[in-house]
């Protein structure tokens, strides 16, 4: 199985202090996402006794992954939380990932990252936590500038705050800013991991971002139908990788930094990722084709370049293993495994 072999690669992981988590508790809050999941199984396979609470809002939902192997939390992010677990470590996952939905329900993706945020610092200090990691995203950096690449962890963009879309990306720059106010007002060990687009097995089989659409095609024979341009021009990161660029954040990494968790070997435009997927992946039996509605009616971000660097992060320990086309191509193995 492909995503057993991933988990195999994170476990293995020499450079990582799992033992750290040795007889400790951790807290994962947005569980039944793709990367919080991912790092529920990878501790789940370490060996040795590891106390994990899932914080999730649908306890079914959340079983049918896990079943009885860990404990669970159960209740919305934007309440204060209340639970007598004593957590040593989190890793505060949770947020709204669904582009559609940011366009639609703004305010609710705004609340999710802010109100959830804090929620979680204000019980991360309570609970005096070795360590905490905040999972942010490239979309904080917004609309950067061609001079500023390569894009290290202190440059920043513009966002457009009249932009629903924006509730996304600028939730997480606030989000940010909470753990930093946390870091130096109470002396909290957290840190941030802004993370490149994420693709990889795990993914749910009913996901619509881009890199599921695209391995989908693949795997099924269809042509690959952008709806914009596919200007955009980012870093990605193979799920595997990326998880263990978040253990390495949350169990080396500096308290108060932050952490590019990418690829950036593998910079390419979204338009470019398409004409691999087709050539390299399906071997060109399908094409791409594209069909731009009118309107940004899919919640897509506006045209970027950003061009991440990883350097902080490798300067811990961490080097990304898997390129562009092995991602793909496991990615398409996972589906058809499914």
């Amino acid at each position: 199985m492909v995503l057993e072999e991933d988990i195999n690669r994170v476990i293995s992981d020499d450079n990582i202090q799992w033992n750290k988590l040795r007889d400790n508790t951790v807290i994962v809050t947005g569980a039944t996402g793709l990367i919080g999941s991912l790092c529920i199984k990878s501790m789940l396979a370490l060996g040795f006794p590891v106390k994990i609470y899932a914080f999730v809002r649908d306890i079914e939902k959340a079983k049918k992954q896990f079943g009885e192997q860990i404990d669970y939390i159960v209740g919305d992010i934007r309440k204060p939380i209340i639970s007598s677990a004593a957590p040593d470590y989190i890793i505060h996952c949770a947020s709204n990932t669904q582009s559609k939905l940011m366009v639609d329900e703004p305010v609710d993706t705004l609340d999710i990252s802010i109100t959830g945020t804090m929620n979680v610092l204000r019980f991360a200090v309570e609970k005096k936590v070795k360590s905490i990691v905040y999972l942010s995203s490239m979309e904080a950096y917004g609309v950067t500038q061609e001079s500023q690449n390569p894009i290290t962890e202190e440059k920043l963009g513009y966002i457009d705050l009249k932009s629903a879309r924006s509730s996304y990306s600028e939730g997480k720059r606030a989000s940010e800013c909470l753990c930093s106010a946390f870091f130096h007002q109470y002396n909290l060990p957290v840190k941030i991991a802004r993370l490149a687009l994420t693709m990889g097995p795990g993914v749910s089989l009913t996901d619509n971002r881009v890199s599921m659409q695209f391995a989908k095609s693949a795997a099924y024979g269809k042509d690959i139908v952008l709806h914009t341009e596919g200007k955009s021009i980012s870093n990605f990161c193979y799920t595997s990788d990326c998880i263990r660029g978040i253990f390495t954040v949350l169990l080396n990494g500096k308290n108060g930094e932050i952490y590019n968790i990418c690829n950036d070997k593998e910079t390419r435009s979204i338009r470019e990722i398409a004409d691999l997927v087709a050539n390299n992946i399906a071997h060109g039996s399908i094409k791409v084709v594209c069909d731009i509605p009118c309107e940004n009616q899919y919640g897509y971000a506006p045209d970027a370049v950003l061009r991440l660097s990883s350097e902080k992060l490798m300067r811990i320990g961490w080097i990304p293993q898997i390129n562009m086309i092995n991602a793909y191509n496991r990615l398409v193995d996972y589906i058809t495994e499914e």
